[in-house]
Protein backbone atom coordinates (compact mmCIF):
# COMPACT_ATOMS: atom_id res chain seq x y z
CA UNK A 1 0.00 0.00 0.00
CA UNK A 2 1.28 3.67 -1.04
CA UNK A 3 0.99 5.76 1.85
CA UNK A 4 -1.77 7.89 0.16
CA UNK A 5 -4.05 5.15 0.68
CA UNK A 6 -2.98 4.17 4.57
CA UNK A 7 -3.31 7.91 5.72
CA UNK A 8 -6.57 7.70 3.83
CA UNK A 9 -7.61 4.31 5.38
CA UNK A 10 -6.48 5.89 8.96
CA UNK A 11 -8.41 9.03 8.76
CA UNK A 12 -11.61 6.42 7.79
CA UNK A 13 -10.75 4.29 10.84
CA UNK A 14 -10.65 7.18 13.24
CA UNK A 15 -13.23 9.53 12.35
CA UNK A 16 -15.10 5.28 12.61
CA UNK A 17 -13.73 5.52 16.03
CA UNK A 18 -15.27 8.97 17.06
CA UNK A 19 -18.48 7.92 15.89
CA UNK A 20 -19.09 4.48 17.04
CA UNK A 21 -18.52 6.79 20.30
CA UNK A 22 -20.79 9.50 19.78
CA UNK A 23 -23.38 6.34 17.85
CA UNK A 24 -23.26 4.44 21.52
CA UNK A 25 -24.22 7.24 23.51
CA UNK A 26 -26.72 7.92 21.24
CA UNK A 27 -28.02 4.47 21.11
CA UNK A 28 -28.16 4.21 25.18
CA UNK A 29 -29.92 7.59 25.36
CA UNK A 30 -32.41 7.19 22.56
CA UNK A 31 -33.41 3.07 23.38
CA UNK A 32 -33.76 3.50 27.23
CA UNK A 33 -36.99 3.34 28.30
CA UNK A 34 -38.72 2.59 31.77
CA UNK A 35 -39.40 -1.57 30.73
CA UNK A 36 -36.26 -2.90 32.12
CA UNK A 37 -36.32 -4.88 29.05
CA UNK A 38 -35.95 -2.54 26.50
CA UNK A 39 -33.41 -1.03 29.10
CA UNK A 40 -30.94 -3.87 29.28
CA UNK A 41 -31.31 -4.02 25.44
CA UNK A 42 -30.41 -0.68 25.09
CA UNK A 43 -27.57 -1.10 27.81
CA UNK A 44 -26.28 -3.88 25.96
CA UNK A 45 -26.77 -2.48 22.56
CA UNK A 46 -24.62 0.88 23.34
CA UNK A 47 -21.75 -1.42 24.86
CA UNK A 48 -21.83 -3.37 21.71
CA UNK A 49 -21.58 -0.31 19.56
CA UNK A 50 -18.85 0.93 22.01
CA UNK A 51 -16.65 -1.71 21.92
CA UNK A 52 -15.89 -1.08 18.43
CA UNK A 53 -14.07 1.96 19.04
CA UNK A 54 -11.06 0.93 20.53
CA UNK A 55 -10.22 -1.31 17.48
CA UNK A 56 -11.27 1.14 14.77
CA UNK A 57 -8.80 3.88 17.06
CA UNK A 58 -6.00 1.30 17.31
CA UNK A 59 -6.36 0.23 13.29
CA UNK A 60 -6.29 4.49 12.42
CA UNK A 61 -2.74 4.62 14.57
CA UNK A 62 -1.53 1.44 13.07
CA UNK A 63 -2.28 2.72 9.43
CA UNK A 64 -0.64 5.86 10.28
CA UNK A 65 2.28 4.31 11.15
CA UNK A 66 2.81 2.42 8.25
CA UNK A 67 2.44 5.34 6.09
CA UNK A 68 5.23 7.36 8.29
CA UNK A 69 7.42 3.71 7.35
CA UNK A 70 6.08 3.76 3.84
CA UNK A 71 6.98 6.97 3.29
CA UNK A 72 11.02 6.18 4.68
CA UNK A 73 11.75 2.96 2.72
CA UNK A 74 14.03 3.34 -0.20
CA UNK A 75 11.92 1.56 -3.78
CA UNK A 76 8.21 2.41 -2.47
CA UNK A 77 8.05 5.26 -4.96
CA UNK A 78 4.76 4.89 -7.45
CA UNK A 79 7.15 5.52 -10.69
CA UNK A 80 9.38 2.99 -9.42
CA UNK A 81 6.24 0.00 -9.08
CA UNK A 82 5.27 1.18 -12.75
CA UNK A 83 7.85 1.04 -14.65
CA UNK A 84 8.22 -2.75 -13.94
CA UNK A 85 11.52 -4.56 -14.36
CA UNK A 86 14.24 -3.30 -16.52
CA UNK A 87 15.54 -4.61 -19.74
CA UNK A 88 19.09 -6.14 -19.63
Amino acid sequence: MNPHTCRTLSTICFLAGVSSIVLSIAIWWLLNSDDPEKKAHAERFGIFVGLWAPTLLILSNRFDRYADKARSLPGLNLKDEDAGPENS
